[in-house]
């Protein structure tokens, strides 16, 4: 595993995933529910024929959007169906809970002039909702990159993350990626951006494992840790 601090020396602003790195969105409000909700709808619309088994059994809501964009990418029905999910996430934001020692990692980046930015299957409107409701939205301003109107453009695809690193600013190479899936770590790949992996538990962690991921932490305490440890070495500037 690379040394933490030394991610921090070249770079100047994070991309952070956000159901994972920054809360677990569905805590109280089970994201596997929320995807059978999606099968049953489209099961009433006469369209379950455009889900794979894999993909009706996924328990993951972006899995079934995602599936069904690839079948028929701009219909209608593909409109109703994020906006559905849309709606179960801001229902999933009224019990979402923070990750551990996530706040007071995106405060003290802030406050030493690292660039924040969101990078997110989900809704940016749903991101903003729930980082107003925990004082952190100014620490990303405008940054907050959900999913676009092209849902073909989920991760893996970098769409979120090139959309980014255009707003803030940054070379991918000064950049640096938090988050929990395997499609996070696709897409950090795919922009040329370097990338932790958060895996809560030995599963995440296999699965991170298994698309190539090199650096992996339990939590956001060793990241948090790590820069502290950096800011305080001899001859480091306090601001970036």
């Amino acid at each position: 595993m690379a040394d933490l601090r030394e991610l921090f020396d070249v770079t100047t602003c994070v991309l952070f995933d956000f159901d994972g790195p920054v809360c677990r969105l569905f805590a109280g409000y089970p994201a596997d529910g929320v995807a059978d909700d999606l099968v049953d709808w489209l099961s009433r619309q006469g369209r379950a024929g455009m889900l794979s088994e894999d993909d009706a059994r996924s328990g993951d809501p972006h899995a079934v959007l995602r599936a069904v964009a690839l079948t028929a990418p701009g219909s209608g029905f593909l409109a109703e169906l994020e906006d559905q999910l849309t709606e179960h996430e801001r229902r999933a934001t009224e019990t979402a809970e923070p990750t551990p020692d996530a706040d007071e990692l995106i405060r003290t980046l802030g406050s030493r002039g690292y660039g924040l930015a969101i990078t997110t299957n989900n809704s940016a409107a749903i991101v903003e909702r729930y980082l107003t409701a925990r004082g952190l939205v100014d620490c990303f301003g405008p940054h907050i990159h959900g999913r676009a109107r092209d849902l073909l453009r989920l991760k893996p695809d970098p769409d979120c993350l090139l959309r980014a690193l255009d707003s803030t600013g940054v070379a991918a190479g000064r950049a640096l990626m938090i988050g929990d899936t395997p499609a996070d770590c696709v897409a950090a790949r795919k922009a040329g951006v370097a990338f932790v992996g958060y895996a809560r538990n030995e599963r995440k962690r296999k699965l991170l494992l298994g698309v190539g991921a090199t650096t992996i932490v339990p939590s956001m305490g060793p990241l948090l840790d790590a820069f502290r440890r950096r800011q305080q070495a001899p001859g480091m500037r306090a601001e970036q």
